[in-house]
C-alpha cells in the first residue's frame, strides 16, 4: 500500500556546491533549510532583514542590499519601549535608536558585500497578503510592512496581492539582481507553512497567487529554478502527522524529508558525498566528555583534528574552523554548541 504520493522533482542544471555562496531570504521555512545548509558547512547568509513573508518586503529588502540603502533615525519608531523598523524583523530592534540602527545597517552592509559574489539566492515566499499602514500608525499610510511588531490591529489594512502584480514586481527585482551580479542563480520556493490566522480559504488564495506568479517567472527566465517545498508537504506527505502541534509549521520529520529531496535535486553530488564526514566532525565537536583531561579524550581530539584539517586542506571553503580550533585546544565555543 502507498501512504503518500511520491512525485519526481526536476534536478537543477547547475546544482549548488560547497564553494558557492548562498543568500537565503523569505519565510521561517527559509531558516529550516538554512540550518541544514549551515550544519553541512555551506557558505550561507540567511535573512539579513529577518523573516519576511510577503513578496513586497522581499523585493524592498533586495533593493536595499543592491543599492546599500541605510536605515536612518526617521525610519524608526518606538513601541513597547523598543525602537523598530517596519522593514526589519524584531530581532533587529533595539532599546535605543543607536542599537537598532547599528544592527540594521550592519546587516545591510553585510548583505551588500555577500550579494556581490553570491552564486545562488534562495527565496521562499510565504504569503501574498500584505499589511499596509493606516493613518493611526507611526509611518507613512499605505506603506507595506515586513513585520507588525505586535502593534495594534488598527494600525494596519490587509490586502491580497494579485499574481500579475507579484510577477511584475519580482521580474523587476530579478533584472536588477542580474545587473548587479550576473552569475547569480535564483531558486524560488513556496513555504508550506499554513497561515491559518488569515483563514483556511484566505491561506489557499494566497498560496495560489504566489504559485502562479513564481511559475510564470520560472518559465520566462532561464536562470530561475522552482523547488517544490510546498507540494512536498501538502501533496506528498499530506498528513497532520508531519505538522507541529500548532498544525501550522511542518515538524522535524517533514523538514528532514524536504531537505533530503532538496539535496537530491539541488546539491552537487561531490558535495553531498562529504556530508557523512562533516556530520561526523560536527558530532565529535558536540561530544561532551566526562573527563576532558584523560588520555583517551586527548586521543579523541587528536583524531578529529587530523580528520578536520585534512578535509579543510582538500576543501578550504568548508566552514569548519570552529571545530578545528576546538580539536586543537580542547576549548569549546559554547555558543556554537548551545
Amino acid at each position: 500500500m502507498k501512504f503518500h504520493f511520491d512525485f519526481p522533482i526536476k534536478k537543477m542544471d547547475s546544482p549548488m556546491a560547497h564553494h558557492h555562496r548562498i543568500l537565503m531570504m523569505g519565510s521561517c521555512f527559509t531558516e529550516n533549510i538554512g540550518q541544514y545548509l549551515r550544519s553541512h558547512s555551506f557558505q550561507v547568509l540567511e535573512n539579513p532583514n529577518g523573516i519576511l513573508f510577503n513578496p513586497v518586503s522581499v523585493a524592498d529588502a533586495i533593493y536595499s542590499y543592491i543599492n546599500k540603502v541605510s536605515i536612518n533615525e526617521e525610519d524608526l519608531f518606538q513601541l513597547n519601549e523598543t525602537w523598530h523598523s517596519w522593514k526589519f524583523h524584531s530581532r533587529y530592534s533595539g532599546i535605543t535608536k543607536e542599537e537598532a540602527l547599528t544592527k540594521m545597517n550592519h546587516s545591510i552592509d553585510e548583505a551588500h558585500q555577500f550579494l556581490k559574489t553570491a552564486s545562488y539566492m534562495i527565496v521562499t515566499l510565504g504569503s501574498a497578503w500584505v499589511y499596509e499602514l493606516t493613518d493611526a500608525a507611526y509611518g507613512t499610510a499605505g506603506n507595506i510592512v515586513a513585520n507588525n511588531h505586535k502593534a495594534p490591529a488598527s494600525w494596519f489594512h490587509r490586502r491580497l496581492l494579485t499574481a500579475e502584480g507579484v510577477q511584475n514586481l519580482l521580474a523587476s527585482v530579478i533584472d536588477s539582481l542580474r545587473n548587479f551580479n550576473p552569475i547569480l542563480k535564483i531558486i524560488f520556493t513556496i513555504s508550506p507553512v499554513r497561515h491559518l490566522r488569515e483563514g483556511v480559504i484566505e491561506n489557499n488564495r494566497s498560496k495560489a497567487v504566489l504559485i502562479q506568479a513564481v511559475h510564470d517567472l520560472v518559465a520566462a527566465y532561464e536562470h530561475l529554478y522552482y523547488f517544490p517545498s510546498y507540494e512536498l508537504v501538502i501533496d506528498d506527505l499530506r498528513d497532520y502527522r508531519f505538522y507541529a502541534e500548532d498544525l501550522v509549521h511542518p515538524n522535524y520529520q517533514a523538514t528532514q524529508y524536504v531537505w533530503e529531496k532538496f539535496v537530491d535535486a539541488c546539491i552537487d553530488e561531490s558535495s553531498s558525498q562529504l556530508f557523512k564526514t562533516i556530520r561526523e566532525i560536527k558530532l565529535a565537536y558536540q561530544h561532551k566528555p566526562f573527563n576532558p583531561s584523560t588520555q583517551q579524550h586527548q586521543q579523541f581530539l587528536n583524531k578529529y583534528e587530523l580528520v578536520t584539517q585534512r578535509l579543510m586542506e582538500q576543501y578550504p571553503y568548508l566552514r569548519l574552523q570552529v571545530e578545528l580550533d576546538y580539536f586543537r585546544s580542547g576549548v569549546r565555543n559554547q555558543e556554537q554548541v548551545d
